[in-house]
């Protein structure tokens, strides 16, 4: 896999300074850390918004900036492509206009995306004729997204694009990001200060704090790096699952879903049987236990063994499995009390109603 993105560049404030060096593989890399990390300020360097103090970046090995030759490509010639965190459609155009003045802005003979096929992979031809008021948040999200697409980047830059959005909305939205990567191949940048969706999405992560780069790993591997656990806070992690729905119980207000071979209770989902939904499941609200707990209102216990313990700032990340592979966070007085260790059998307890349903 070839690298598209090759960057060794700082930018300083007088209270921060990003240093960064590296380079990313051909997918989709999330950029990971906590509020004033510098994952913003890393990609308006990227695009050109801000202007790096020293180095130089560049893209599929074109030289975008360097500091040494005094090259600086404008924004518009970079062909890179900006989801900001913000929505920031045209009120004035209908959705169509709104997608089509990206193309338009675009040279002819640059163009390798047609709208008709950035419509199709969004699902959005219904709302072509449409106003933008009156959208859903996850609607101009991808109206957002189409626009970006329809200048045919390069590079599609994301910062915080799930930020606003409901649990609900947000598997919708990765996805189709999922998709869009498979069906262009256009490399990606996904800004996020949520653990749950870089494990989604990310094939790697670089991890940043204070303006520094920690490390940078492919996704899969991130639990294995010490530096992770002096940025997680409490609460933080999730656990982001499919689930095949295997019978509904609207009476008890719940629905029947099978997760590898064990069989969860979920809130009531309105879809039909044999339908596949994500889950998630806070590492935080699974209780553990050493025996089968009896004579308790949690509706899911399952038997599992422990695979791995891994150090957090202040508490400790329980991993299991393999049937289903899961996170649970605990203290470390936890820890201690029950002497728990690699290889032992436990029973997870997971109330109905603490699982949240993001189809």
């Amino acid at each position: 896999m070839s690298d598209f993105l090759n960057f060794n560049f700082s930018k300083s404030y007088p209270r921060f300074e990003l240093r960064t060096s590296g380079s990313f593989p051909d997918g989709i890399v999330a950029i990971f850390g906590p509020s004033g990390s510098g994952k913003t300020t890393f990609l308006n360097c990227i695009a050109g918004i801000t202007i790096p103090d020293t180095g130089e970046i560049r893209l599929n090995k074109k030289l975008l900036f360097s500091s040494d030759s005094q090259t600086n490509i404008s924004p518009n010639k970079r062909r890179i492509g900006y989801m900001f965190q913000e929505n920031l459609l045209f009120p004035h155009l209908t959705v169509e206009q709104n997608i089509l003045y990206g193309y338009r802005l675009t040279k002819p003979e640059e163009r390798t995306i047609e709208p008709e096929l950035i419509v199709d992979l969004l699902e959005i031809r219904h709302l072509l004729n449409r106003n933008t008021e009156g959208l859903s948040m996850g609607e101009q999200q991808r109206i957002v997204l189409a626009r970006a697409l329809s200048t045919s980047p390069d590079l599609l830059l994301l910062d915080e694009p799930l930020g606003s959005l409901h649990a609900s909305m947000k598997a919708s939205i990765i996805l189709h990001l999922e998709y869009i990567y498979k069906e262009l191949q256009i490399p990606i940048i996904y800004v996020s200060h949520s653990l749950s969706e870089v494990l989604k999405i990310s094939d790697y992560t670089m991890v940043m704090h204070e303006g520094n780069q920690l490390f940078f790993s492919r996704t899969k591997a991130l639990f294995n790096h010490p530096e992770l656990s002096r940025i997680m806070s409490p609460g933080a992690i999730q656990n982001i699952l499919e689930a095949t729905i295997i019978e509904h119980r609207a009476t008890h207000g719940i629905t029947m879903v099978q997760i590898g071979t064990k069989v969860l209770a979920v809130p009531y989902i309105q879809e039909p049987t044999g339908e596949v939904t994500s889950i998630s499941i806070s590492a935080a609200d699974i209780l553990l236990a050493l025996e089968k707990p009896q004579n308790i209102s949690a509706r899911n216990i399952l038997t599992t063994t422990i695979e791995k313990i891994d150090p957090l700032i202040t508490n400790f990340l329980i991993h299991t499995g393999p049937d289903p592979s899961l996170k649970v966070e605990i203290t470390s007085d936890a820890l201690i009390e029950m002497n728990l260790s690699v290889g032992m059998e436990i029973y997870l307890i997971i109330k109905s109603n603490s699982i949240t349903l993001l189809d």
